[in-house]
C-alpha cells in the first residue's frame, strides 16, 4: 500500500508511505545497494544507524553466488543476510546493459556468459520472477531491456517493444506472499516511446513504477529529460523510482519532478577511493590539504565517523591501507545519502521543500571525480 501523505504546491515532491511485507518505508528515500547480499563495507548495524530503511539485491549475481539452493535452505533472503527490514530485488535488467559483452538477447529472455567462469545461465521474465519469489524480497522488479544511452532508434524501439512484452509475462507470474511488483519505463530520451512504455505498463496493473534506462551514460540535462518525459504517465497514487540515481543534488530535483525512491552504489564505491560527500560537494580525504586538518568530515554530521574521527585520521588510515578509513567513509556517506532524504522529507512536512530545494541546490557543487563514478556505473 502506498500513502500519500503531502505534496509540494511549488513541484511536483510528495511525501508518502510505502508498506511492504517488512515494515513501512517513509518516501522520498535512498535505498542503499547490496548487489550480493551486502552493502560494501557495513554490516546490518550500521546500516540502521546511518537511517537505511530498505535495501537493494540483485536477481543475476545472487543466482549466481551463493545460488538459489543455499539461500533456498537459510530459508529466504532476509535470513540469510540477517536483514529485517524491506530488500528491493532487482531482476537482472541492468545487467543486459552492463554485461552486453557476455550475454546474447533472445526473444524470451537473455542468455549471460557467467562473468565467474564462462558457464551459461538464460534469464527471462519466468526466471527472473521466480528467482525472487525464492529470495522473498519485499519489492520484485520485472525482466526488462535496459538500452544504452548510444542506442539507434531502432535499437531503442526493440528494447522498449521486449520491455513491454517481458513486462507482461513477469506480471502472470506467481509472486511471495505479500511480495509487490514494479514495471520498469524504458525509452531513452524519446518522449514518444517513453509514453507508449509507461502507458503500456500501468495498463497491466503493477503496485509500482520505475523510470530505467537512466544512470547509463547519458549527460545530466536528458536523464532529467527522461525522468520529466514519464513521470505524467505515471499514476499519482503508486510509487515511482528512478533507477541507479544519482548524486545528493541530483536527487533533490528529481523528487521535485515527483521521484519517490533513489538507489546508487556511489556513497560506498568513492568511499573506496577515499572521496565524501558532504552538503557542499565531495572532497578527497586522502587529498594532502586533510594531512593536519583535524575536523570531522562534516561539522553538523551525526554519523559515527563524524562523531569520533578527523579527517587527518581517515586520511592517514587510507594512506596506509587501514580498512577501517574505507569503512568509515563508507558510513559517513551513506549517512549522508539518507540524511539528505531525511531533510527533505521534514520539509515537505514542514512546507519549506522550495526554501531546501534552492538552498541545497546552490551550496552542493559536484566534482569531476564524481561525475566520472557515476557515469561509469555497472555494479547494480
Amino acid at each position: 500500500m502506498f500513502e500519500l501523505l503531502q505534496t509540494d504546491p511549488g513541484s511536483k515532491a510528495r511525501l508518502a508511505r510505502l508498506t511492504t511485507a517488512h515494515g513501512t518505508v517513509d518516501t522520498p528515500v535512498f535505498m542503499p545497494v547490496g548487489t550480493q547480499g551486502s552493502v560494501k563495507a557495513l554490516d546490518p548495524r550500521e546500516l540502521l544507524e546511518t537511517g537505511a530503511q530498505i535495501i537493494l539485491g540483485n536477481t543475476y549475481h545472487l543466482s549466481i553466488r551463493p545460488g538459489m539452493e543455499i539461500i533456498r535452505a537459510a530459508g529466504g533472503l532476509h535470513k540469510f543476510i540477517h536483514w529485517e527490514r524491506p530488500i528491493l530485488t532487482d531482476s537482472g535488467g541492468f545487467q543486459v546493459f552492463s554485461l552486453a559483452t557476455i550475454r546474447k538477447i533472445q526473444a524470451h529472455g537473455v542468455e549471460f556468459r557467467s562473468h565467474l567462469d564462462g558457464s551459461l545461465l538464460f534469464l527471462g521474465p519466468k526466471e527472473a520472477m521466480a528467482i525472487q519469489a525464492e529470495l522473498g524480497s519485499d519489492i520484485a522488479m520485472v525482466f526488462d531491456d535496459c538500452p544504452p544511452h548510444t542506442s539507434t532508434p531502432r535499437e531503442l524501439r526493440s528494447a522498449v517493444e521486449r520491455t513491454m512484452r517481458w513486462a507482461a509475462e513477469c506480471r502472470q507470474h506467481p509472486r511471495a506472499a505479500g511480495q509487490l511488483v514494479f514495471g520498469i519505463v524504458q525509452g531513452g530520451v524519446n518522449a514518444a516511446l517513453r509514453e507508449e512504455c509507461a502507458q503500456a505498463l500501468v495498463s497491466l496493473g503493477f503496485d509500482g513504477y520505475a523510470i530505467g534506462g537512466v544512470s547509463v551514460g547519458e549527460p545530466e540535462p536528458e536523464m532529467m529529460r527522461a525522468v520529466e518525459m514519464t513521470v505524467p504517465y505515471l499514476p499519482a497514487n503508486q510509487p515511482r523510482y528512478a533507477m541507479g540515481l544519482g548524486t545528493p543534488a541530483q536527487m533533490v530535483e528529481l523528487i521535485a519532478r515527483g521521484v519517490d525512491m533513489f538507489d546508487c552504489v556511489l556513497p560506498t564505491r568513492v568511499a573506496r577511493n577515499g572521496t565524501a560527500f558532504t552538503r557542499k560537494g565531495s572532497i578527497s580525504i586522502k587529498a594532502g590539504a586533510c594531512k593536519s586538518d583535524f575536523q570531522p568530515i562534516e561539522k553538523d554530521c551525526d554519523c559515527f565517523a563524524c562523531q569520533r574521527f578527523s579527517r587527518a585520521y581517515l586520511r592517514h588510515l587510507l594512506n596506509v591501507g587501514e580498512i577501517l578509513g574505507l569503512r568509515m567513509l563508507s558510513v559517513h556517506n551513506s549517512r549522508m545519502f539518507c540524511r539528505v532524504m531525511e531533510e527533505a522529507r521534514a520539509a515537505l512536512r514542514n512546507g519549506t521543500f522550495g526554501k531546501f530545494r534552492r538552498e541545497f541546490v546552490a551550496n552542493y557543487i559536484p566534482t569531476k571525480k564524481v561525475l566520472l563514478a557515476r557515469a561509469a556505473e555497472a555494479e547494480r
